[in-house]
């Protein structure tokens, strides 16, 4: 399963219409939410189908089309499952500050005759023409984003696998001065979109400019998307086994917010996830404890530890004098948890020092 954007070109009245469905649709998530919660309180739990018959008919009455109606129920009843399978968070109700952006079209489409495809209740709406992989259309889904109104095709076939030029292994430490520290002795600069914003989107903030605040925001997700789709797709390039110093995303973010929302290092992380299992590559997560402490050559110790240790960029072991750079030892640490180098190996590199 593959998913595919077009950017659709709709007339004012196509554009009206989409608007005006979202209008009715939100009030039917707020109706939905609230309700599962009061008949759960109850100890009514009712099946999907028949959740489905609580609003029988009222497609007609909305001018949507009725499968669009199913698919927002749906969406809100496997929103409570996953609530209560402690999967999710508690779903929220829709407003003015948490907007309904988008449209379900669970049915399948038909292959698009450029540059039109037909979508139902819209009839053919036009969209900047591009090529789609051979494979049946599953699905849908309209968003309405600052920079217009897209189509999410869900398509069922295989992505394609990643040519590979080397079969390496390599370790990574990720970092936010520094993007990522690869156990080779890379180190991938980091471009800072959020700070060479930062600016412009506080002027059009204190402006009241929403709509240009919203595209600002759009426009640095998508530079942050399309970085970090290019990155992961070298590295997977180049290695058969990548292996992640896996860090406390959140307690991080408490401290270093910004930092490490400008950073993503987790949508990089799932990147890699999806396009090894594709490519037969492996991708490997370890715990990032002691990564830093930890002399790479001996096995002790002896690194910087706590807040005041973030300021040691390069430091000495004091058991075996091997010279290290800070995150270049915790990328060469996380390569060795997760191809499981055994400590004899270590030893071998700085013979005579005592393992502690």
């Amino acid at each position: 399963m593959i998913q595919r954007q077009l950017k659709l070109r709709l007339t004012p009245v196509q554009a009206t219409q989409l608007d005006t469905w979202l209008w009715h649709l939100t009030g039917v998530w707020n109706w939905a939410i609230p309700k599962i919660e009061q008949d759960a309180k109850l100890g009514i739990f009712p099946t999907q189908k028949a959740f489905h018959n609580l609003l029988a008919g009222h497609s007609t009455k909305l001018g949507i089309p009725s499968h669009t109606l199913q698919g927002l129920r749906d969406t809100a009843y496997s929103a409570w499952q996953r609530c209560w399978k402690k999967l999710a968070k508690k779903p929220r109700l829709k407003g003015q500050r948490n907007r309904l952006t988008s449209l379900p079209f669970p049915d399948p489409f038909k292959r698009p005759d450029k540059p039109r495809i037909h979508i139902p209740g819209l009839g053919h709406v036009r969209f900047h023409a591009q090529d789609l992989p051979t494979g049946r259309l599953k699905s849908g889904r309209i968003v309405k984003r600052a920079s217009g109104w897209y189509l999410c095709l869900f398509l069922d076939a295989q992505p394609q696998a990643i040519p590979h030029v080397a079969d390496g292994a390599i370790g990574i430490d990720p970092g936010f001065q520094t993007l990522l520290t690869c156990s080779t002795g890379e180190k991938v600069a980091h471009p800072h979109e959020l700070r060479q914003t930062a600016q412009r989107l506080a002027q059009a903030q204190r402006g009241g400019r929403r709509h240009l605040t919203a595209r600002l925001h759009e426009r640095l997700a998508n530079q942050r998307q399309d970085r970090n789709h290019k990155l992961s797709r070298r590295l997977i390039a180049e290695n058969r086994v990548i292996v992640w110093s896996k860090d406390h995303a959140k307690g991080l973010a408490r401290s270093f917010g910004k930092s490490v929302a400008s950073a993503a290092h987790a949508q990089l992380r799932g990147m890699l996830a999806y396009k090894c299992t594709a490519s037969g590559r492996q991708s490997l997560e370890v715990p990032s404890r002691f990564s830093t402490k930890t002399c790479s050559a001996c096995g002790s110790l002896s690194g910087p530890t706590g807040y005041a240790g973030l300021s040691v960029r390069q430091w000495v072991c004091a058991a075996c004098g091997a010279a290290h750079d800070r995150d270049g030892n915790a990328a060469i640490n996380t390569l060795h948890a997760g191809v499981g180098t055994p400590h004899e190996r270590r030893r071998e590199a700085a013979p005579g020092i005592p393992w502690l």
